[in-house]
């Protein structure tokens, strides 16, 4: 969530499609605890609302304790992850979107076909009409 909070922050200095980018990634980090949250039982949106103003508060460590459904500080409880697991995860996370991106983009840029009307002009009309006379 803090990582989250930072984005957001940074989104609001840049324009455009960046900005947009920028701020759906941040969505994206607040997933992990909104699961954790739904999967314990708890309502994702007060969680997430208690956590973000936890860090707005310079809370850094605040996190979901799923054992008492409270938002509490993680470092005091003894609740540590490694920095480098967390960008490792992050990382494979951001490349493997990052590929799915690429792969999107190179099979909408094919060329599609030309519009208008199928090889061989206009098809025959309704047969089996002749002698209607």
């Amino acid at each position: 969530v803090e990582l989250a909070l930072r984005l957001r922050e940074y989104s609001t200095t840049l324009i455009g499609r960046e900005q947009l980018a920028v701020a759906k990634f941040a969505e994206a980090l607040e997933i992990i605890p909104r699961t954790l949250a739904e999967n314990a039982g708890l309502d994702p949106i007060d969680i997430l609302v208690e956590m973000r103003s936890q860090h707005e508060k310079g809370n850094k460590t605040a996190g979901l304790n799923v054992f008492t459904g409270k938002v509490v500080d993680m470092w005091k409880e003894g609740v540590v992850e490694p920095l480098r697991i967390k960008t490792q995860a992050i990382s494979s996370a951001t490349e493997a979107a990052t590929m799915i991106l690429r792969i999107d983009d190179v099979l909408s840029s094919k060329a599609a076909p030309a519009g208008g009307m199928p090889p061989g002009g206009m098809g025959g009309g309704m047969g089996g009409m002749e002698g209607m006379d």
